[in-house]
């Protein structure tokens, strides 16, 4: 199970636009700096309750999101998808080169692997 703070966190990156400026400001503060309830309400100018309470509200509408839209866990299985289809593309590049068989099948699952790459360092 991934650690709440985790959870709210990559939420924050899929639906953090959809809240209003406070609540995402006070958001980030809490789960991406990491930031104390009495720090948060220091710089933001509102009690250490109204931390609490945006913090409650907010998290629970992030979830609520990813219940009915499921954005995260689709990212989640493309990403483990990506993951087998680069494994399998890449037995295929090994097989065929150390065989010496074709130069085209060498040079096509060596594209399709960059592409991979670049698309997981888009992660």
């Amino acid at each position: 199970m991934v650690n709440e703070k985790i959870m709210i966190s990559v939420l924050l990156d899929f639906y953090g636009q959809l809240l209003s400026e406070k609540q995402l400001e006070i958001m980030n503060y809490y789960y991406n700096d990491d930031l104390t309830l009495r720090e948060i309400s220091d710089i933001v100018g509102i009690t250490r309750q109204g931390v609490h309470n945006t913090l409650k509200r907010s998290g629970s509408f992030l979830k609520e999101l990813e219940r009915k839209l499921g954005l995260y866990g689709k990212w989640q299985e493309m990403k483990e998808e990506l993951c087998v289809i680069e494994g399998c593309l890449t037995d295929i590049y090994n097989e065929n080169k150390n065989n010496r068989k074709s130069l085209y099948v060498t040079n096509k699952c060596g594209r399709a692997m960059d592409v991979i790459a670049n698309m997981k360092s888009k992660f």
